[in-house]
C-alpha cells in the first residue's frame, strides 16, 4: 500500500511538473509576438542577440543542475543530503559569479564581437539574471529529490509569468514614453531578473515551511559530487541548450556578416529581426515532442530494465512516430500558409520564404528531442553529446558559407543542415545501441499522402480566401481570417487521412497527452467502415 501510494504521488507531481514545463515553454513562444509587434524587426533583434547568453545558463542551471540535485540526493544516504546541498550551492554559486563577472565586466567586448556596441547594457542587465541561479537549482533539486513537484511546477509558471509580464508591460511602458528601443531591451532583460526573484521567493516560502535538518557536514569528497553534478546536468539539460546555441552562433555571425557584405546597419539590423520571428514559431511547433519527452520517454527507461525489451521497443517506436507526424504536419502547414501567418502574427510578410526554410528546424528538433531523452534514459550520452557538438560546429561553419550569399536565408539553411546532420547521426547510433525499427514504409507513406492533401486543402482554401472571400478587408485582418480558416480546415484534412490510415492504433493514441479524442475518431471512422 505504502508503495503504491508514493508511485501515485510521483505520477501526480510527474504530471503537475509536465504541466508546468509546457505552459512556460508555451509563454515562452507566445510573449514574443506581441514583443515584436511593439518594438518592430530592430527592437526584436536587439532582444534575441542578447537572449541566448541568459537562456544558455539558466537552462543549464535551474533545469540541468537542479535535476543532478535531485538525482544525487535520491542515490544517497540521508545524512549526505545537507552536504550535497552545500557542495551544490558553492559550486553553482561560483560558476554563477565567474559567468556575472564575464557578462558584466566584459559586456562591452561582448557586444563589440556581436558587432553592436549598444547591445553591452542590456548584457550588463541580464547579468544579474545569472546570480540567482545558485538558490533556484538548489531549491528545485531539493524538492523534486522528496518527490514533492508542486513547489517547483508553481514556481517556473510564477518565474515565468513575472517575467512575461515585466517584459510586456515594461516594453510598452518605455515605448509609450518615447525611450530607445535599447531601452526596451533593458527592460526586457529586466524581465528574467524580476520573474526569478518572484521564483526564489516562492521556493524559499515552500521550504521554509518544511522541516529540514542540515545534518553534520558527512564524509563526501567535494570534486567526486561537483563532476557527477556537472556530468548529469550537462547530458540531462544538452538537447535543450542546442536550440540556444544556435541562437548564440546567430548573434555573433549574422549581423555582422550582413553588414560586412554591405547591407546598411539598420537594415542590417531589421533582416536579423525578421529572421528572429522563426524562433517561437519552432518553439511552438516542438510542443507536442516536448510532451513526448517528458512523458512517454521516461517509460522506455522504466521499460528497458525489464527482462523483456518488447514493451520498451513499442513506446519508443510511438514517441518516434507521433514526434515526427506531428512535427512534420506543423513545418509543412507553416509552408502553406507561411505568408499569411507571417503577417496576421508579425505585421508584415518580409522573408516567408526564410522563416518557410526557418520552420523546417521543427521536424529536426523534435526527432533529436524524443531521441537524446531516450538514449538518456538507456544511459548513453557521450555521443549525443559528440553529435550536439558537430551539429553547432555546421551551423557555425554554414552561416560563415551561406550568409554572405544569401543573406538571413543562408542562416535558416545552415540551421536545418546542423539539426540533420544530428538526427541521422542519432538514427545509426540507434541501430548500434538499440536496433529497433522506428516506423515501416507504409507509415512514411501515408504521411507524404495526408501532407499532400493537406497541402491541396490549405492552398485552394488560402488563395480562395485573399483573393475572393477577404479582399476588401485590410491586408493584415485579411491574413488573420485566411490563417485562421485555412489551418483548421488542413489539419483536419491531415488528420482525417492519418485516422483512416490506422498507422496510429487507437491503444497508442490512448497512451499520449490529450491522444483520447483522436483515437475516438479512429474508432467512428472503423465503425462507419463496418456499417
Amino acid at each position: 500500500m505504502n508503495n503504491e501510494g508514493t508511485m501515485k504521488t510521483f505520477m501526480k507531481g510527474a504530471v503537475l511538473l509536465t504541466m508546468a514545463g509546457l505552459i512556460v515553454k508555451l509563454l515562452s513562444a507566445v510573449y514574443r509576438v506581441p514583443y515584436q509587434n511593439m518594438v518592430g524587426d530592430q527592437g526584436f533583434y536587439i532582444y534575441q542577440q542578447v537572449y541566448p547568453f541568459i537562456g544558455i545558463f539558466s537552462t543549464w542551471t535551474s533545469y540541468g543542475f537542479a535535476v543532478a540535485v535531485s538525482k544525487l540526493m535520491a542515490d544517497s544516504e540521508e545524512r549526505d543530503h545537507g552536504s550535497i546541498l552545500r557542495i551544490a550551492f558553492g559550486f553553482i554559486a561560483v560558476i554563477s559569479t565567474l559567468f556575472f563577472l564575464v557578462l558584466f565586466f566584459g559586456a562591452n567586448f561582448l557586444a563589440g564581437w556581436m558587432g553592436d556596441g549598444q547591445l553591452s547594457s542590456l548584457l550588463q542587465v541580464g547579468a544579474f539574471a545569472v546570480l540567482l541561479m545558485p538558490p533556484l537549482a538548489v531549491l528545485k533539486g531539493f524538492f523534486q529529490s522528496n518527490n514533492e513537484m508542486a513547489p517547483v511546477a508553481y514556481s517556473q509558471i510564477t518565474e515565468q509569468g513575472i517575467r512575461v509580464t515585466v517584459i510586456l508591460l515594461g516594453t510598452w511602458i518605455v515605448i509609450s514614453s518615447g525611450f530607445s528601443l535599447y531601452a526596451a531591451g533593458q527592460m526586457a532583460m529586466f524581465g528574467a531578473v524580476a520573474g526569478e526573484i518572484a521564483g526564489v521567493i516562492l521556493l524559499v516560502t515552500f521550504f521554509r515551511k518544511r522541516l529540514f535538518k542540515f545534518n553534520s557536514p558527512s564524509k563526501l569528497r567535494v570534486w567526486p559530487v561537483i563532476k557527477n553534478m556537472t556530468a548529469i546536468s550537462l547530458s540531462i539539460s544538452m538537447s535543450s541548450l542546442i536550440l540556444l546555441f544556435f541562437q548564440l552562433a546567430d548573434s555573433f555571425t549574422i549581423f555582422r556578416l550582413l553588414t560586412e557584405s554591405g547591407i546598411e546597419r539598420t537594415l542590417a539590423m531589421e533582416q536579423k529581426g525578421v529572421y528572429d520571428r522563426g524562433q517561437p514559431l519552432v518553439q511552438f511547433g516542438i510542443l507536442i515532442a516536448t510532451s513526448l519527452a517528458l512523458t512517454i520517454v521516461p517509460l522506455v527507461a522504466h521499460m528497458s530494465k525489464k527482462e523483456s525489451g518488447r514493451s520498451a521497443q513499442m513506446y519508443a517506436g510511438l514517441a518516434f512516430r507521433i514526434s515526427f507526424l506531428f512535427a512534420f504536419a506543423a513545418a509543412a502547414g507553416l509552408t502553406f500558409v507561411m505568408p499569411y501567418v507571417n503577417e496576421m502574427l508579425f505585421q508584415t510578410r518580409d522573408e516567408s520564404l526564410t522563416l518557410i526554410i526557418f520552420s523546417w528546424q521543427i521536424v529536426w528538433m523534435s526527432l533529436l528531442l524524443v531521441m537524446t531523452a531516450m538514449l538518456h534514459g538507456l544511459g548513453k550520452v557521450k555521443v549525443p553529446a559528440l553529435l550536439l557538438t558537430g551539429g553547432l560546429l555546421i551551423k557555425i561553419l554554414g552561416n560563415w558559407l551561406l550568409v554572405p550569399i544569401w543573406d538571413v536565408t543562408g542562416a535558416a539553411v545552415a540551421g536545418n543542415l546542423g539539426l540533420a546532420f544530428i538526427v541521422i547521426g542519432l538514427l545509426q547510433y540507434f541501430k548500434k545501441v538499440w536496433p529497433i525499427r522506428f516506423a515501416p514504409s507504409r507509415y512514411y507513406g501515408w504521411i507524404a499522402v495526408s501532407t499532400a492533401a493537406m497541402g491541396i486543402v490549405v492552398a485552394g482554401w488560402a488563395l480562395f480566401s485573399d483573393i475572393v472571400l477577404f479582399d476588401g478587408a485590410a491586408s493584415r485582418i485579411s491574413a488573420m481570417l485566411t490563417s485562421l480558416t485555412a489551418v483548421p480546415l488542413g489539419a483536419a484534412a491531415f488528420l482525417l487521412l492519418i485516422a483512416k490510415s490506422r498507422i496510429i492504433t487507437e491503444k497508442e493514441w490512448y497512451i499520449i497527452p490529450f491522444g483520447r479524442k483522436l483515437a475516438g475518431l479512429q474508432l467512428r471512422i472503423r465503425q462507419q467502415k463496418r456499417g
